[in-house]
């Protein structure tokens, strides 16, 4: 019974959120500390059933003494009634013999009683916590499956990264960027055939203008040395 009390003061006194910070394993942690309340709660509530029933025992008997003690409060009664006060002496002595295994049966009852009271307290109190503890047990198990998830998912990404197709692609990638780069510098500094032509255009019409130029400087000239008549 002490072993069980002592079980049940550290449960309740037990700071669950403490505990979890400081296991270097907080989800078999949590575990253990589940079956050590489920191994009280059954033990508390097994004592409370044992109890209950010894009660109930302590109940019988005291209905019996309290019986025992009015019927010779009644043979008393008749006794007198048959003016033999001697047997009627008898007759009360019994009478307070199992008057006084009624109080003693009574406070015994009303101790019990109160033992009763207490179990169920206490199973109240374990149940409040196990029922945390196996809140806690869910939440790290989530936790656990997500971390596991995230951890493949980054072993996934790690392998596709080194893998030999991404490789290929970038080298792929590489030598397309390398093969625009060497077609710029094909090009480099060479005109297109279209900005030639217009290039040619240009250069045609600026020569036709000194051409015109010419000939009108000619023909002044040569009105000049020969003067109309």
């Amino acid at each position: 019974m002490t072993n069980i009390f002592s079980r049940f003061r550290d449960i309740v006194s037990a700071n669950i959120n403490a505990m979890l910070d400081r296991a270097e394993d907080p989800e078999k942690m949590v575990k253990l500390m589940i079956q050590e309340m489920e191994d009280t709660l059954i033990e508390i509530k097994a004592s409370c059933a044992g109890t209950m029933a010894a009660k109930k025992r302590l109940e019988r008997a005291l209905e019996e003494m309290r019986t025992r003690a009015e019927a010779w409060a009644q043979k008393a009664a008749l006794a007198v009634s048959k003016q033999r006060e001697d047997l009627a002496r008898e007759a009360l002595r019994e009478k307070r013999r199992y008057a006084e295994q009624s109080v003693s049966l009574e406070e015994e009852t009303a101790q019990t009683q109160a033992l009763i009271e207490q179990y169920q307290e206490e199973i109240s109190q374990i149940e409040n916590k196990l029922h945390t503890a196996r809140e806690k047990q869910r939440l790290l198990i989530q936790r656990h499956i997500h971390a596991q998830g995230k951890k493949r998912a980054q072993r996934e990404i790690r392998r596709f990264e080194t893998s030999d197709a991404f490789v290929r692609f970038e080298q792929f990638e590489n030598r397309i960027e390398r093969m625009e780069a060497e077609a710029d510098l094909v090009n480099y500094g060479r005109k297109s055939n279209l900005d030639e032509a217009f290039d040619f255009l240009e250069n045609d019409e600026e020569l036709e203008k000194e051409l015109q130029e010419l000939k009108i400087r000619a023909a002044r000239s040569d009105q000049a040395e020969n003067p109309p008549l």
